[in-house]
């Protein structure tokens, strides 16, 4: 039928709505904890984008991009000490 959506389609869209919400929730969770370290959005956007040598050469955002985020949150508390 001509308008409708096919309700795997529709959920299957959902899905991904979902995942890539709890990805940018967690990639804000992270910048908002790397921003109080550095002290500016530019200081944390730029950390977040190296390679970091604690995540096998990967930037933050791509660690947490593949879903390690806690591991990430862990190196940044490290930090902090």
């Amino acid at each position: 039928m001509a308008g409708q959506l096919d309700p795997d389609a529709f959920a299957a869209l959902q899905a991904r709505v979902k995942q890539q919400s709890r990805k940018a929730q967690a990639y804000y969770t992270v910048m908002h904890e790397v921003r109080a370290i550095l002290g500016s959005d530019d200081a944390a956007s730029a950390w977040m984008n190296e390679a970091q040598q604690a995540f096998g050469g990967k930037s933050a955002a791509e660690a947490v991009g593949e879903g390690r985020e806690d591991e990430v949150l862990a190196h940044v508390h490290s930090l902090k000490k």
